[in-house]
């Protein structure tokens, strides 16, 4: 899943070399943390947030294949 949302991430900015994932495991759930650079950061949430929702539904529906949790904060 870290390599998904990395991919993902890397082709929607301009400073990919800046895109950072993370992942913490908790007890039920995995978060998924991003941090990109701040003048990508509009590119990664998008308008209203859709781009940011779809990662997520991407993200929930690989999780779900895979039988877990997992949440993406997108991190400043």
């Amino acid at each position: 899943m870290l390599e998904l949302v990395e991919h993902i991430a890397k082709a929607l900015v301009d400073e990919p070399e800046r895109v950072r994932v993370t992942e913490v495991q908790g007890e039920n759930v995995t978060v998924i943390e991003l941090r990109v650079a701040q003048s990508d950061l509009g590119k990664v949430i998008g308008k209203q947030g859709r781009t940011a929702r779809a990662i997520r539904t991407i993200l929930n529906a690989t999780a779900t294949k895979l039988r877990k949790r997992a949440v993406l904060e997108i991190i400043e």
